[in-house]
């Protein structure tokens, strides 16, 4: 096959994955709304089960569930009666996904769940399929064909099995007011937590900060860029912030004026300069900072007076960004 047949092929694939989409969107109706309201009422967990294909996408739609705060778990058909149906209760619901929506297995599980009193909610592309038929709703997953050129290998009916997951996982979040702080405290461990708990306070310098004052020299104003790593802030006699001078002002000053140590530290100042409150998240922080080309910000409080400073290096290190 051509270089030029592969791409093409490709393109196929994606054309047809993103019209099916786009179909499922269409049909997509009152059925939904419906099922959100019967997972989000629910008092037990969500159990989600396929097989196959299915069941690798059931696996990601329980991972997309959970981790958006409705709890989900995946169990398999095969293993439902070998002891695992021992983890269902009857204030559970159910999602079951098949494309045919007769598979044996599938249809044994459902029959059982029946029997524990679950409310059963079909993922198929059969309407009429013995699944939509006994499950309590049934969420449209037709797809006109797979995107296998020999319309076998499921594609693009996990695709829209897949988005619709994701769409009653989004749905439901709403529905419950998840919150992107409720997210962060279920991934604490890797760098989406890092982002969404890592506020500001947690990093910035809050002692032996660079202050200057009214009528101090340049003299000292430079000392302090030196060894305060470029920035230093004029204070108020209230310790509001009414100033700041940066090492990029010093440069730029130096290019201009002959003697430099002459001049007021007033004259020099930046009057409205940005700041960062304490519990800013810090990933908000470091998007503001590379937007203006800050490498230091001072952080003040709710009447304008300096609590710290805050460098952007400190909050690469804490991997906020």
């Amino acid at each position: 096959m051509s270089r030029d047949a592969v791409i093409a092929l490709g393109r196929r694939v994606l054309r047809l994955e993103s019209e099916a989409l786009a179909t499922a969107e269409a049909r997509l109706g009152a059925n939904f709304a419906d099922a959100v309201a019967l997972v989000a009422g629910a008092r037990g967990r969500v159990i989600v089960s396929g097989v196959g294909k299915s069941g690798l996408i059931g696996r990601k739609i329980a991972a997309t569930l959970t981790s958006t705060g409705t709890p989900a778990v995946f169990l398999h058909p095969a293993d439902s009666v070998h002891g695992d149906l021992g983890i269902v209760g009857a204030d559970d619901v159910a999602i079951l996904i098949s494309k045919s929506g007769e598979t044996d297995e599938l249809l044994g599980l459902l029959e059982h769940l029946t029997g524990l009193g679950v409310r059963l909610i079909a993922i198929t592309g059969e309407g009429e399929s013995s699944l939509a038929r006994l499950s309590d709703l049934w969420l449209d997953g037709w797809v006109r064909e797979e995107a296998c050129p020999h319309d076998l290998a499921p594609t693009t009916s996990t695709t829209v099995a897949l988005a619709l997951g994701d769409a009653l996982a989004v749905a439901l979040l709403d529905a419950k007011g998840f919150r992107r702080e409720d997210f962060a405290r279920l991934h604490p461990g890797g760098a989406l937590g890092r982002r969404l708990l890592t506020r500001v306070r947690d990093v910035m310098l809050r002692e032996h900060l660079p202050i200057l004052r009214s009528g101090d020299t340049m003299r000292h104003a430079i000392v302090l860029l030196a060894e305060k790593r470029g920035i230093a802030l004029q204070l108020d006699r209230d310790d509001r912030l009414a100033g700041l001078m940066t090492a990029g002002d010093l440069t730029r000053m130096m290019e201009r004026e002959e003697d430099v140590l002459s001049l007021s530290v007033d004259r020099v100042l930046t009057r409205a300069p940005k700041t960062a409150r304490a519990d800013e998240l810090a990933s908000a922080v470091v998007f503001r900072m590379e937007q203006h080309g800050i490498m230091a910000m001072p952080v003040v409080d709710d009447d304008g007076r300096v609590v710290g400073v805050v460098h952007l290096h400190d909050l690469m290190r804490a991997r906020v960004q």
